[in-house]
């Protein structure tokens, strides 16, 4: 009996111990990396372009994000509010005025979001240029979720409301907005 409780604990280390050096991890595989190179491949480069025509498994979920814009509330403008800080601040300015901290370091000033053609714009304008940017504004389609740049948009229109008191909801022609 002595024998068999000396045993049991030997035995849990001798396994224990047997199959821990078995694991091996994945970073301890062979692979090629982004920059190492590659014999089998054209200019010896492991990092690979898609083929042409491939899209990401998001792109059309993302694509029909962008297409229909949600109904507003007081819970999406408040996501707008915290999207809208953290993106659009450093340039925008709290208020929209076109007075961020970058532009008091010397970056173009961007419009104010009160200049009349802004007013204009409906919300889709706002969330295509967060999307493919618009002069030296760089796009912000991998930084800024689709649902997000709806909700942007529509805190956009707030800052407005409260800046000039105009209802700028108002959808307008596409044609007001000048590139």
């Amino acid at each position: 009996m002595r024998r068999a409780i000396i045993l049991r604990p030997a035995a849990a280390v001798l396994v224990a111990s047997a199959l821990a050096g078995c694991r091996e991890d994945m970073e301890v595989q062979p692979k090629l990396t982004a920059y190492s190179s590659a014999a089998a491949f054209d200019q010896n480069m492991a990092a690979r372009q898609p083929p042409t025509g491939t899209l990401d498994r998001e792109a059309l979920e993302r694509e029909a994000a962008l297409g229909r814009p949600p109904a507003p509330s007081e819970a999406l403008i408040r996501r707008g509010a915290e999207r809208y800080k953290i993106a659009c601040t450093p340039c925008h300015g709290e208020a929209g005025l076109g007075d961020g901290i970058v532009v008091q370091r010397g970056f173009p000033q961007p419009p104010a979001f009160t200049e009349p053609r802004l007013l204009a714009a409906d919300a889709s304008h706002v969330v295509d240029v967060i999307t493919h940017g618009w002069g030296v504004m760089y796009p912000y389609e991998n930084r800024v979720a689709p649902a997000d740049r709806w909700a942007i948009a529509l805190y956009v229109r707030a800052l407005q409301l409260a800046q000039t008191g105009k209802d700028a909801a108002d959808p307008a022609p596409a044609q007001a907005v000048q590139r």
